[in-house]
């Protein structure tokens, strides 16, 4: 019985990254084997064990076939001839495909080292295409590595948009697609995910709103990028360099789905996109069963992103009510994440990416105030429905004395 650390953990071995998660392979053993030294098994499909001590995962080498449709889809065999290479070359990538025993020595069957070192992203085998969650999770890897300079390899991309033309990626499931997706969006480099997946065919299938926006006009005064779809992904791109939260990325590139459904006459204008997008935002949270917090940030951010960019302009009242829709009195941190989105929609264009955005501070400052006008101030003679009526009525005038003070301070005499 031989045992092998493999695949992520390996390779960020090898590249120097501290890595968590451990997965090993069992060489020539049986379950009844690992089950007498202790090991817990915990696999519904396949053998895989719990170490007994440190609960890390130990899968016996196995070989799978094609059986089915979808990443549900295969036929395993667990064998004590199951050699290591043998199990190796089932797996997506030649980076993932490496191995490590006790001792330090790396195996590496599939010249995994040659394409870190080369810094690229290369199916083990024509197998790739028959696992279409591989589509996602290697344009996953192209957005964590872009940073270090990784791409990926000509004829991979030509079998990802094989997978894309087959059909074979609407047997993911809604859960599976959003687990994956979600993962990608904390990558630091997010918009390189939705980039790929374009590249190969795959957005127009897993994400057609997204799709969507690529090829339309905006005015050039306010995008000098112009493309919607790449607007988007710049937007992106600036909430990854924030480290903003999931939430705020998620909001980010979903704020102005409703471009694409802007009627072709009013091209390069966008008139109401805010209303219109509320419908296909929508209709991706429940299709990926996005959870209820990620949605209704994204539907905020989608309806009002216009109303903080126009932060100076408003009315009192109108801001007040804007802060209002957006529950400030009891969740504070959803207002500064509306901020966040707003501001990346703001600085995600060609040459303005670096712009200030006062609006931020200003929006911010009026949460402030708004929060800071409490029902014990008021006078003790006022009672029932009057204190609700004479908060309102308070915070509007806080914030009328805001906006003037600001006014001033910008406008000085």
């Amino acid at each position: 019985m031989q045992v092998y650390l493999v695949g992520g953990a390996v390779r960020d071995h090898l590249l120097g990254h501290p890595y968590h998660e451990k997965d090993y392979v069992v060489v020539g053993a049986t379950p009844e084997q690992l089950l007498a030294l202790g090991y817990q098994p915990v696999g519904k499909d396949f053998p895989v064990f719990l170490h007994p001590e440190s609960k890390e995962e130990y899968a016996l080498a196995r070989t799978e076939r094609k059986s089915g449709q979808g990443y549900h889809g295969f036929e395993f065999y667990t064998d004590v001839s199951v050699t290591l290479e043998d199990d190796l070359i089932r797996r997506d990538l030649t980076i993932n495909a490496m191995a490590m025993d006790e001792e330090g020595q790396i195996y590496d069957p599939y010249q995994g080292q040659q394409d870190l070192a080369n810094k690229i992203l290369r199916h083990v085998s024509n197998a790739f295409v028959e696992d279409p969650l591989r589509v996602l999770r290697v344009a996953r890897f192209a957005a964590r590595y872009k940073p270090l300079g990784f791409s990926i390899a000509t004829e991979t991309l030509d079998l990802m948009r094989q997978l894309a033309e087959s059909g074979e990626l609407n047997a993911l499931t809604p859960e599976r697609v959003w687990k994956e997706t979600s993962r990608a969006l904390m990558e630091p480099h997010a918009d390189v995910y939705f980039e790929v997946l374009e590249a190969c065919g795959a957005l127009k299938v897993l994400f057609p709103e997204i799709q969507a926006l690529f090829g339309i006009p905006q005015r050039p005064e306010y995008h000098p990028e112009i493309d919607c779809g790449i607007h988007t992904l710049m937007s992106l791109h600036q909430a990854c360099k924030a480290n903003y939260s999931l939430d705020v990325r998620f909001a980010v590139l979903v704020h102005d789905l409703g471009k694409a459904l802007t009627p072709e006459h009013e091209l390069p204008r966008h008139i109401m996109h805010e209303e219109r997008g509320i419908q296909p935002v929508t209709e991706v949270c429940d299709r990926l069963k996005v959870p209820t917090q990620t949605k209704q940030l994204a539907l905020a951010v989608c309806k009002e992103h216009l109303k903080c960019h126009q932060a100076f302009a408003l009315k009192p009242g109108t801001l007040w009510r804007l802060l209002q829709r957006l529950d400030v009195l009891r969740r504070p941190e959803r207002v500064e994440a509306f901020i966040q989105a707003c501001e990346c929609d703001a600085r995600g264009r060609l040459g303005l990416e670096d712009r200030e955005y006062p609006q931020a501070e200003y929006v911010r400052n009026a949460m402030e105030i708004v929060r800071g006008i409490k029902a014990q101030d008021l006078p003790a003679d006022i009672q029932g429905s009057e204190i609700g009526e004479m908060l309102i009525q308070r915070r509007i005038q806080a914030l009328e004395a805001y906006k003037a003070q600001h006014h001033a301070i910008d406008n000085p005499q």
